[in-house]
Order: structure tokens, then C-alpha cells, then sequence
């Protein structure tokens, strides 16, 4: 299967013309109940929980390779497909689904811009036929730089060309509510919340480029520098990674345990 070119930000328009494409596998990531009722036609679907892991309190962890191969081979995946990717929340669940596809290497893929509510908008088509598929045999062989731990951040605080990107409410950031045993943020932190990128006037796309740069680049979140984003669980955060992708950042990580392991360790400093 040859490599398509494919926007990483996609509209809606733009994918319809390309759904007879062989090449592009469509992954919805809706809600189990909304898949049901109406999709994409052609779109598989998966569910969230089905990306993730978890070690009770550390949540939102990259499953590791032999399941996410059974699981990308159970969708018939294969290492030439365009993955797009699409959800009924503004593009958090698939934009995790994204970031896990670039930590494990697979690099075709792209985001449906304001998904299920941006494609129903412009009154394109939805089915609830679920076409059968075959299966395939997926290889992971590791992951990529995509992804950094607890330890990598604790040896880079401070650091001056390093930005950690927590992408959490300002109450969370702020340390006024708090989901782990302790309330805050990882030291030298800046705040981005993960809804500012998103124009909820424009059923859920992301906001314009220029208006994201500024918003970035206000809070010292600029393409000279490596830039970790981190939430909760790496939810919220991966798809701000996607943000900064769409944008050109090129030296972009995301942290799969984020606040769930960094606030409930007891060798992390909390600001």
C-alpha cells in the first residue's frame, strides 16, 4: 500500500472525496452508544478504553506492544494504512489514539477536524451499517521518543529549553482541585487548558493556527524548545500534542502517566 498525502488536520469535505481510498483506515472513537446510532460509513470503531492502561492509582499508560498489536490487527490495520481518526468529544479520545500511533512509529494518520459534530454539520453522509473486516497482522517493535516518563522529566526540570505543557483546568493547575493524593503542578509548569484550542462556535474544530500560536507563544510554548505536554491521564494533553504538531513543532513528547503518577509518587516535587 503506497503512502498518501493526507492533511494531518483534515475537514470533513476534504475526507468524504477520499472514503472510497483503500489506503485510509477510518477509526471512530465515539461514545459506543453514538456508533451505534450513526457513523462515518467505513469507520471502524474502538474504544477508548481499548488504548489505555492502567496501574491503579498511575491511569492512562501506554498498553504495551503485543496489545496493541492484537489490537491494531483486530482492525485490520496495516503499517501502510492513513489512520484517520474521529470522536464526538472535540478530538481528545482520537487525538490519543494519534499520539499512541506516533509512539509506536506508525506516522500516516490524521485528525478529523471537529469530528462527528463537524461531519453531521455539513450534513454528510452517516450509516449505521457496520461492514466486516479483515483481520491483519500488525507488528510493534517499540515506541518512540514520543512518549518520556516520570524520571526524564524529573532530570529536565529547570531545564531552559524544555516547556512541560499541563494542559489541566486551572483549578487542577492550581492545586484547588485535586485528583491524585497531592494538588498542584510539576514544578515550572505552564497552564495550557486543552478546551482553549477548541472554537466551540465552529462545532468543535481547532481554533485558527495564528490564534493557537499566539495563545502558545504568550506562555513561552514556542519551536525552539522541547515541549511535554501532561493532564490527568494523557488524555486532555494528546491532543494538545496534536495542537503543537498541526502548528510544526517538531520537538514534542507527551507523558502517559501525567498527574495521576507524578501527584501520586512520593519522590516528585509539586509546585
Amino acid at each position: 500500500m503506497s503512502e498518501i498525502s493526507v492533511p494531518l488536520i483534515i475537514e470533513p469535505a476534504d475526507l468524504e472525496k477520499r472514503l472510497s481510498s483503500g489506503a485510509i483506515l477510518l477509526i471512530d472513537l465515539c461514545k459506543p452508544e453514538i456508533y451505534v446510532r450513526a457513523h462515518i460509513p467505513g469507520a471502524v470503531h474502538l474504544d477508548y478504553a481499548q488504548i489505555v492502561a492502567a496501574r491503579p492509582p498511575v491511569m492512562g499508560l501506554m498498553p504495551d506492544a503485543a496489545r496493541l498489536s492484537a489490537l491494531f490487527s483486530s482492525i485490520g490495520m496495516t503499517p501502510g494504512h492513513h489512520v484517520v481518526a474521529y470522536d464526538d468529544e472535540g478530538g481528545g479520545r482520537a487525538a490519543r489514539l494519534l499520539w499512541t500511533l506516533e509512539a509506536v512509529g506508525h506516522k500516516q494518520y490524521s485528525l478529523l477536524n471537529g469530528g462527528i459534530q463537524a461531519w453531521s454539520a455539513e450534513h454528510l453522509p452517516l450509516t449505521q451499517e457496520v461492514r466486516p473486516h479483515a483481520k491483519s497482522d500488525y507488528p510493534i517493535t517499540g515506541t518512540a521518543a514520543a512518549a518520556v516518563t516520570k524520571d526524564y522529566i524529573k532530570s529536565h526540570l529547570g531545564a531552559p529549553d524544555v516547556v512541560l505543557l499541563d494542559t489541566r483546568s486551572p483549578a487542577e493547575f492550581r492545586g484547588e482541585k485535586r485528583l491524585a493524593a497531592r494538588a498542584g503542578h510539576i514544578p515550572g509548569a505552564v497552564n495550557f487548558d486543552w478546551v482553549n484550542a477548541i472554537d466551540q462556535k465552529s462545532h468543535l474544530r481547532l481554533k485558527p493556527a495564528a490564534e493557537l500560536r499566539r495563545m502558545l507563544t504568550a506562555l513561552g510554548v514556542t519551536q525552539d524548545k522541547e515541549v511535554i505536554t501532561y493532564c490527568q491521564t494523557h488524555h486532555r494533553s494528546a491532543h494538545t500534542f496534536i495542537v503543537l504538531k498541526s502548528l510544526g513543532f517538531t520537538r514534542i513528547a507527551g507523558y502517559p502517566g501525567s498527574w495521576s503518577e507524578w501527584g501520586n509518587s512520593t519522590d516528585t516535587p509539586v509546585e
